[in-house]
């Protein structure tokens, strides 16, 4: 007998919600949305509209929603600020969490939130999608195979356009938006490093502005193994493209978070013209046989970025009372602390 699907109502009706977790609950076969909450005049009813839902509720308190008690779990995208107020007050209420990225603003926040869950025996997750998307599996199935060969380094590249679409409130944050972004770094990197990434640098550059968001910001690490990792972004770019490169002996895999687009490259020996070509022949095969695909799938707003599998991840944990490894509690803690550490060091050295 296929159980009733659990009930979800998502908190915070900013874009992510609009364009990540909504479409994502509609795909998630044992997930019903029913109810939505948001504090802005009039945009609560206005999605209940569209989505045919039963209820809403206009307000920045779970204390005043009256029909939380017909939820199971609820999804929360408001900003960060409000992560942690949010996620307290659903667990008090014995529901279920999801909620975005980045976890809570300190340290002390995000083990209030797991300690609440723990003693609520809820499940909490958090949506570190980017490590679920296409490319990025391929990428660890080349590394599980041993296709790159030994490794020699891992590095992520971030170039933000301050034009792009932004958060309204990413500036409140430690160091802006390097704070709101840079959880998507971190778990990528945690999950391709061979054990703890130590720091060993920080350095940012000031903003031209004064803005709290740094201009450059430079973190390297090693890990237990030695392999040098680093994080280098620029905030102030002409274009916005993220990207992690894995180096190996026998080879290159580049992953394209945005297109979510995974090239690897051979090694190419001597550097003559023809392992030139070959390089330049592998990159366009790859790259145009994904892009076709991807790029309509991102025309018609399907392009989920692994969305749908932290759903499936989520609804997994619902069910079975187990915590998920990679989007659990621990995981949240885990890139909490990587946060931390860094904004502090960048801080020092700014």
């Amino acid at each position: 007998m296929i159980p009733a699907p659990l009930r979800v109502a998502a908190i915070g009706l900013g874009w992510v919600a609009l364009h990540r977790h909504i479409p994502a609950l509609h795909r998630a076969p044992s997930l019903s949305l029913v109810g939505v909450v948001d504090r802005h005049q009039g945009l609560a009813a206005q999605v209940a509209k569209k989505h045919n839902l039963r209820f809403y509720a206009q307000t920045d308190c779970l204390d005043a929603v009256d029909w939380l008690d017909q939820v199971d779990a609820v999804t929360i995208a408001a900003p960060p600020a409000a992560h942690a107020p949010l996620v307290l007050a659903a667990l008090a209420k014995g529901k279920h969490v999801l909620v975005e990225k980045p976890f809570a603003l300190t340290l002390a926040e995000g083990e209030a939130m797991v300690a609440a869950a723990q003693q609520a025996r809820k499940t909490l997750c958090i949506v570190h999608n980017f490590q679920f998307g296409r490319a990025a599996q391929k990428l660890r199935r080349d590394l599980a195979c041993g296709r790159l060969g030994p490794l020699r380094r891992i590095a992520a590249h971030q170039l933000g356009n301050p034009l792009r679409r932004l958060p309204a409130w990413y500036e409140s944050l430690p160091l802006g938006l390097f704070y709101d972004e840079s959880p998507h770094f971190f778990y990528l990197l945690q999950g391709l490093a061979q054990g703890r990434m130590n720091l060993i640098h920080a350095h940012g550059v000031k903003g031209q502005k004064g803005e709290n968001t740094p201009s450059l910001v430079n973190l390297l690490y090693r890990d237990e193994s030695g392999i040098p990792i680093t994080i280098d972004c620029q905030f102030d770019s002409a274009i916005s493209e993220w990207h992690v490169m894995v180096t190996g002996e026998k080879a290159v895999g580049i992953l394209d978070i945005f297109r979510d687009i995974y090239i690897r490259l051979p090694n190419d020996g001597q550097h003559n013209a023809a392992q030139i070509l070959r390089t330049s022949a592998y990159a366009f095969g790859q790259h145009f046989c994904q892009h076709w695909p991807n790029g309509l799938a991102l025309l018609r707003g399907r392009l989920d970025y692994g969305n749908d599998e932290i759903m499936r991840r989520f609804e997994t944990a619902l069910h079975t009372g187990a915590p998920d490894a990679l989007i659990g509690p621990q995981a949240a803690l885990a890139v909490l602390k990587q946060q931390q550490q860094a904004v502090q060091a960048l801080t020092e050295n700014t």
